[in-house]
């Protein structure tokens, strides 16, 4: 056995999975199975910036592979291909040479959508959630210009290699600075409906999602490392909107919104469907999977509107929302054989509350702490209660697997 290049072969999937999005638990299992289905007992330890992995060879002799992860994409596709190439390897267990050959020709089989095709993905998502939250539709046009601005923005400083922090203030103050200006030019009605659904673009939702779940699979310290992240980007984005509004009542007013469109159920989860497209562009999503994550985000929506409608409160109503999403995607992950991150990232998102977010910050820099702390507050027992939702049907299916697997055992 060439322990060598068996153990640098999975060091670099399970590194090629983790840089590409996917939760901790599916690093270390793929690594883990691989290994096993070879005969051999190994021990991965992975967190979002450093994957180790040691093994014993038949005469004893220990070896150990550390592998250092910068920078996390999102990449759900590389999650999917390379996932699948996990499961092949365990069923086929091809010579490791030759395995190292699979690895490469998945990483240049990978497939994105082109620069013009991204920045439609966020002129989609912008636009789509400038409909759900009130905007007219001028005011979605105005939201996709600056969902555009994001992408150029994320993208230049990428290049640059700044960190995500920064990243996000930058891009954040850039958007709500246009989308008050258009306000301000007469060509928005409401500024504020602009400037969340362009903000719905920086919001974590992959970093949120991910890290709900490493809790879930014991995954403590990956888990609280993802879920300091995203309060960081929060604060990132409460402070890039909060400077813009600043500067936008020095220029010269507050900006200051029309009130918002009362849209028809159908007309909402046309936007949500758009929205949701326009994340599965984001997130590199193709073929058939990008419509079922889109639906499953119309799907959510209309529970949560659904239990509204039948007299539960909001609280209850983004609990099922959660819940129904979630399950959508255990589902769909074992009917399609793909990971359920692909399907739950999208469809979770027109529950997460980046309205609470920018209207929290926006008491606060008008100096009303009083419903700065009343909104903040009611935004994160949203948060809470959606990690609830997602952890329950998360933790109910891990445990029917288990059960399962012991009854064949």
């Amino acid at each position: 056995m060439d322990y060598n290049t068996l153990l640098e072969l999975v060091v670099d999937l399970g590194y090629e999975l983790a840089v590409s999005g996917a939760e901790t638990f599916r690093v270390e299992e793929s690594v883990t199975r691989v290994l096993a289905a070879y005969g051999i007992q190994a021990e991965c330890f992975a967190i979002p910036n450093n994957l180790i992995v040691s093994i014993e060879t038949t005469d004893g002799k220990p070896m150990t592979r550390m592998r250092r992860i910068g920078h996390h994409g999102h990449d759900l596709d590389a999650v999917e291909k390379f996932s699948g190439l996990s499961r092949a390897l365990c069923s086929r267990k091809p010579d490791p040479a030759e395995a190292v050959q699979w690895l490469q020709h998945v990483r240049e089989s990978r497939v994105s959508y082109t620069p013009a095709m991204s920045y439609l993905g966020y002129f989609m998502g912008a636009s789509g959630f400038a409909l759900f939250f009130g905007g007219s539709w001028m005011d979605c046009i105005c939201s996709g210009i600056c969902g555009v601005a994001v992408g150029l923005v994320n993208k230049f400083l990428d290049r640059l290699k700044a960190n995500q922090f920064f990243s996000t203030i930058a891009a954040s103050f850039l958007l709500a600075m246009l989308a008050y200006t258009m306000g301000e030019l007469g060509l928005a009605f409401n500024p504020h409906a602009v400037t969340i659904g362009a903000l719905m673009l920086l919001v974590p939702g992959l970093l949120f999602t991910n890290a709900m779940r490493d809790i879930i699979y014991g995954d403590t310290n990956s888990g609280v490392n993802r879920m300091a992240q995203v309060l960081l980007v929060a604060a990132a984005i409460a402070l890039g909107t909060a400077v813009a509004w600043n500067t936008a009542s020095f220029l010269w007013s507050a900006p200051m919104g029309l009130g918002i469109v009362d849209y028809s159920f159908p007309m909402i989860c046309v936007g949500t469907f758009i929205a949701c497209q326009g994340f599965g562009i984001l997130f590199n999503i193709h073929g058939p999977g990008s419509l079922l994550c889109s639906l499953g985000g119309v799907l959510c929506w209309a529970v949560y509107d659904i239990t509204m409608q039948l007299g539960c409160s909001e609280i209850l109503a983004y609990f099922w929302g959660a819940v129904v999403s979630s399950a959508y995607a255990e589902m769909m992950a074992r009917i399609r054989k793909y990971p359920a991150i692909s399907y739950l990232v999208v469809a979770i998102f027109p529950l997460i509350p980046g309205a609470g977010v920018y209207y929290a910050m926006n008491y606060a820099v008008q100096g009303n702490m009083e419903r700065f702390a009343s909104q903040g507050m009611y935004t994160a027992a949203i948060a809470g209660v959606m990690a609830v939702g997602i952890l329950l049907v998360s933790t109910s299916v891990r445990l029917y697997t288990t059960w399962k697997q012991s009854r064949k055992a």
